[in-house]
């Protein structure tokens, strides 16, 4: 399945056993057998009562006295611990324990006849008590009241030696929290005692709630309150210094006024029941390193039909409610819908009918996101019973006792992604996999396999662009914050294909309203978030329009001759050589792909341009990184775009099994050379339309198989609608390799005549050829003629200075060798000195002898 759960903790194997050998003991030799036999009777009893900030969990049983036990499992050296037991037949509500192991808190109730908690009646009572545990001394009680307690320790970032104060938060029923300072004295060596227990401080953190979560990683507390019907999500940071700071108000666009009340990871939830749980709402906050701030709500079931649940992406500014069909009514739904957290992604599952893969990091775009609905086997692999996400990817089964790790499965996506025909899950599928982060050389290799063999199956988006932008943005996103807003995370801009199985819709939200005005870590992101939404639009995607410009005004100035700055270029050229040596280091074994081979000035220009430009956005947007770092994040995003478009074809390469001889023209095409030819023509379109840089000789070797798995009338259309671009050693190598056949001669003139003015000129002297020479010949007398005057000149002509009386040709010869024995021979055919006026007469005899068939 898509979600795989790693086992951390489990009841059944890591404190059953232990239980079992402590009652063994404790019971001697003559009672073993009957000791197990009585702890198997209330193993119904035991259960996870919470798990604590530094991952260790706090459970709880009755024994057949009906004496409860509270038991710690150290999750660092996996191994377990007797808190403290109550030798009494109560019922726990809620337990904590301080992260120095001295101090117990637990909230107990009077049990029924059948052992089990019943709503509190009149006059019945709650206890929340302070227990004094290294060693085992003074009970403390906190509260007596009429309406259920929480406790939780607060366990703030300092160093491990033990703290002169603890802080316990006590939620009441009642709609309020308290926070107890707690001070403690170290006597007679290690013992450990509450100072001042009769007069502990407290202040009241929150009140007028009906709805709280406790984030236990970042010691957050997030609650709802209700203003005038508007519910008013509040979130407050408890820090290491003893205080806590209200954080930011943000409204929440549903209802709450006849929820009841209801908490979030305050320990166990053993109070409902879990058959009913489908008929209460479902919410939660989650957020991750990168600053995200999501609410997921689901409201009270009404309906055997369909399913509805909204995710608020306050980090986005908007929100997106989504409704799926359930199927067949036959399905009967038995408990709400689970939320868990994944980092980038949100998991959404209702067991046996949907699972859906919520993108939060880029949830603009719906087919970002992965829906799976129906009764299918994905869905029905996914655990039955409630589970609760904690902090992190830790996901709690409460039902079982088993503490997992959720994390994406990266062979399973691999599979998804070879086996759907749906784009929109191809898409999401693959930002999927690249986000997984886990050993990416292999998944890049496993993903560019897929992407060659299924070039051309997707229509609804180029995959090869969408590989090459998503990847390269995933490779390099962790590398610092805010990357996401700068940097382009699909080629996909638009998305308008429905998506089978939910229904979307999308409105925009009011900000949370920062309630404090300095900010570090997760604040500091969170708050970018929020200010780019309000000021940045349009977005500040980075895009290569800048280069396309200024690449084509260099192109265009050296045609011309006419090139700015020589500094300015060579700074260019010199960056290029930085990145072509970044990617060669990139390399993990030699490539086998003839790329490299030659300068190729105009995609090395690309390369440089690309770099500069991308620097200078990231500079103006970066604030507060080294200008070092800038450029070399700049430098290894480019080498990584290449290095990836390098990867594509160096695996279609080995795939087809080619070498390095098919760059020569003397030899017939095979069914190989043909694929690979299609893999890099759709190569060039993706990268063109990006206005990317491709390896240097590439353009070589794409005209080199087009030459050889294309008709001639389909090679200069494509040369013509520039697919394909005449390189300088491309079509050297064609005029030494092939003879002059009549075949040959066509296909020679063909490309000659199509060549650019100064490689056209440097090519034709390679091919002895009449059709050669008159070309050599018409562009030496547009040279000399280009600039010409006429002058007065006899009328009478040295006939015996010609072979032939031909007085039209002979009259023009003349004309030319008087001009170049002038001044005006500067303008000579440079580099071809043996190009003169006879060449010239010779040259035109021969095109028309051979005009004439002679």
């Amino acid at each position: 399945m898509a979600l795989r759960l790693v086992s951390d903790f489990d009841l059944r194997k890591d404190v059953l056993p232990w239980l079992r050998a402590q009652r063994a003991a404790s019971a001697g030799a003559g009672a073993r057998g009957g000791g197990a036999g009585i702890f198997e009777n209330n193993y119904e009893s035991l259960r996870v009562l919470n798990v604590e900030r530094n991952g260790n969990i706090i459970y709880t049983y009755k024994d057949n006295k009906g004496n409860v036990f509270f038991g710690l499992y150290d999750c660092q050296i996996r191994q377990n611990e007797h808190l403290y037991t109550f030798e009494k037949d109560l019922q726990v509500v809620s337990g904590s324990v301080n992260s120095e192991r001295t101090l117990l808190a637990a909230s107990l109730v009077q049990s029924t006849k059948e052992g089990r908690q019943n709503e509190l009646q009149p006059g019945s009572k709650c206890l929340t008590l302070l227990v004094e545990i290294h060693p085992v001394n003074n009970v403390k009680v906190l509260k007596a009241v009429d309406s259920y307690i929480w406790v939780q320790f607060l366990y703030p970032h300092v160093d491990s030696h033990p703290l002169p104060e603890n802080h316990l938060l006590l939620i009441s029923e009642e709609k309020y929290i308290e926070q107890f300072h707690i001070q403690v004295l170290q006597e007679d060596g290690n013992k450990v005692v509450i100072k001042n227990s009769g007069h502990l401080p407290r202040e009241r953190v929150a009140e007028d709630f009906v709805w709280a979560q406790w984030d236990m990683s970042e010691q957050r507390l997030y609650y709802i309150d209700l203003k005038k019907s508007r519910s008013i999500l509040k979130c407050i940071q408890f820090c290491a210094n003893e205080n806590f700071n209200l954080m930011f108000e943000a409204p929440l666009d549903i209802s709450l006024s006849d929820s009841g009340f209801k908490l979030v990871n305050f320990g166990c939830d053993n109070l409902q029941d879990q058959e009913k749980l489908s008929k209460y709402l479902t919410l939660c906050v989650f957020t991750n390193h990168t600053g995200s701030l999501c609410v997921c709500y689901s409201p009270k079931f009404d309906s055997w039909e369909q399913i509805t649940y909204s995710v608020f992406y306050f980090h986005k500014g908007h929100s997106k409610t989504f409704t799926a069909p359930l199927g067949s009514t036959n399905s009967r739904v038995t408990q709400g819908i689970t939320f868990l957290n994944l980092d980038y992604y949100v998991a959404v599952y209702l067991p046996g009918h949907f699972f859906h893969l919520l993108n939060i990091q880029h949830p603009d775009l719906i087919c970002h996101s992965l829906f799976s609905t129906g009764n299918n086997e994905v869905i029905d692999m996914l655990p039955h019973s409630p589970l609760q996400s904690l902090s992190g990817s830790l996901v709690l089964d409460w039902c079982s006792g088993k503490l997992y790790r959720a994390f994406l499965n990266q062979s399973y996506l691999l599979e998804f992604l070879w086996n759907t025909r749906l784009d929109c899950e191809k898409i999401a599928v693959l930002h999927c996999v690249l986000s997984c982060g886990r050993d990416p050389q292999f998944l890049e290799t496993k993903i560019i396999q897929w992407v060659s063999e299924n070039i051309s199956a997707c229509h609804s988006f180029d995959l090869i662009q969408e590989f090459i932008i998503a990847s390269s943005y995933w490779s390099t996103y962790p590398e610092t914050s805010n990357w996401d807003k700068l940097l382009p995370y699909s080629s996909v801009l638009t998305w308008t294909t429905e998506i089978p199985g939910i229904t979307l819709v999308t409105e925009e939200i009011a900000l949370p309203l920062m309630k404090v005005h300095s900010f570090q870590g997760y604040w500091e992101k969170l708050n970018f978030h929020l200010e780019y939404v309000k000021y940045s639009k349009p977005p500040l995607h980075y895009n290569n329009s800048v280069v396309r410009r200024e690449w084509h005004s260099l192109i265009s100035e050296e045609k011309t001759g006419k090139r700015r700055s020589k500094v300015y270029v060579r700074n260019i050229l010199d960056t290029a050589i930085k990145v072509i040596s970044n990617l060669e280091a990139r390399s993990l074994e030699p490539r086998l792909t003839p790329l490299f081979q030659e300068e190729d000035n105009p995609q090395r220009l690309l390369m440089g341009l690309m770099v500069s430009e991308l620097k200078d956005h990231l500079l103006r947007h970066l604030q507060g990184v080294e200008k070092k770092k800038i450029e070399q994040m700049a430098l290894d995003y480019v080498s990584k775009l290449l290095d990836l478009i390098c990867q594509v074809l160096e695996t279609s390469w080995r795939k087809h099994n080619l070498h390095p001889w098919v760059l020569h023209f003397d030899r017939q095409a095979s069914v190989a050379e043909c694929a690979v030819f299609h893999i890099m023509t759709r190569i060039l379109e993706a990268t063109n339309s990006l206005f990317l840089p491709l390896p240097p000789g590439f353009h070589t070797l794409h005209i080199s198989l087009g030459v050889h798995c294309l008709p001639l009338h389909n090679l200069l259309h494509y040369i013509d609608s520039g697919v394909l671009l005449l390189t300088e050693t491309a079509v050297t190598r064609l005029m030494e390799d092939l003879d002059n056949t009549e075949k040959n001669e066509k296909l020679k003139f063909s490309i000659i005549v199509r060549l650019p003015p100064l490689i056209g000129q440097k090519i034709c002297r390679l091919w002895d050829h009449p059709m050669s020479s008159n070309i050599i010949s018409r562009n030496h007398v547009k040279r000399l003629l280009q600039n010409y005057k006429k002058q007065p000149q006899s009328s009478r002509i040295d006939k015996s200075s010609f072979s032939i009386e031909f007085l039209p040709l002979n009259y023009f010869i003349e004309t030319l060798t008087d001009l170049e024995s002038s001044s005006q021979a500067l303008y000579a055919f440079e580099g071809h000195d043996n190009v003169d006026a006879t060449f010239v007469e010779e040259a035109a005899l021969k095109h028309t002898m051979m005009l004439l068939g002679l």
